[in-house]
C-alpha cells in the first residue's frame, strides 16, 4: 500500500499514520497501558559486583521469547557508536526481542498495522544499564534507537526466524509521516 504523501510502498495491511511532531507516548512501567498492542517489556536482573555486571539475556523455552522456536530462532548483536540513530525498520514476520545490554538507548517505536486498535501510535522507551529492560517487538510495528551518551552501545537481540532481508522494510529516521523528534528533549 503506498501512502499518497510518500514515495515508500509499505506492504499490504501496513500503512504510515500522519502523526504530529513529538516522541509519542514515553513508556516507563514495563505494563504501560500506552504501549503500543503487542508490545511487550521485562524488567532484567542485573547483578553487579567489583568486576562489573552480569545479565542473563535468554535462556531458552523463558521470558518474552519463549515461544521463538528453537530451529529458526537467531540471536544477534549490533555495537553502536555514540549519537548514532539506527532508524526505522519493520518485519511482515518475525518478531524481534530487544535486550540493550551495555549503555543506553532511546528506543523507538511505530505502529503501522492498519488492523491495530493502536496503529499510529508511538512509544519512546530509555533503556540500557539504567533501565535493564528486555522489548518484544511484533511484526508490523516500525522500530530504532538513537544511541544515548558518549560511549558506545550494544544491543542483543534475538528473532524468531532467521535473518531474511525480503522480510524487512526500511524507513528514513526522519520520514514526513512518522514526523518523529529525534532532537535533546530538555525536560
Amino acid at each position: 500500500m503506498s501512502n499518497p504523501t510518500s514515495n515508500l510502498v509499505l506492504p499490504a495491511g501496513l500503512s504510515l499514520p500522519t502523526c504530529p511532531r513529538g516522541i509519542g507516548d514515553v513508556i516507563l512501567k514495563p505494563d504501560s497501558p500506552h504501549l503500543i498492542d503487542g508490545v511487550k517489556c521485562q524488567r532484567l536482573d542485573l547483578w553487579p559486583d567489583d568486576r562489573g555486571y552480569f545479565l542473563e539475556v535468554q535462556r531458552m523455552g523463558h521470558g518474552l521469547a519463549a515461544h521463538f522456536p528453537k530451529e529458526t530462532s537467531q540471536v544477534s548483536a549490533a555495537l553502536n557508536y555514540p549519537g548514532i540513530i539506527k532508524a526505522f525498520h519493520f518485519h511482515q514476520h518475525q518478531t524481534d526481542c530487544w535486550t540493550p545490554a551495555s549503555n543506553m538507548f532511546q528506543v523507538v517505536l511505530a505502529d503501522l498495522r492498519t488492523d491495530s486498535p493502536t496503529f499510529g501510535r508511538r512509544n519512546t522507551l530509555y533503556v540500557g544499564n539504567l533501565r535493564p529492560w528486555q522489548i518484544l517487538i511484533p511484526p508490523g510495528v516500525a522500530h530504532g534507537y538513537k544511541v544515548i551518551g558518549t560511549q558506545p552501545s550494544m544491543l542483543i537481540y534475538m528473532t524468531d526466524k532467521f535473518y531474511n532481508p525480503a522480510d524487512e522494510g526500511r524507513i528514513p529516521h526522519n520520514q514526513p509521516e512518522l514526523n518523529y523528534d529525534w532532537e535533546l528533549q530538555h525536560k
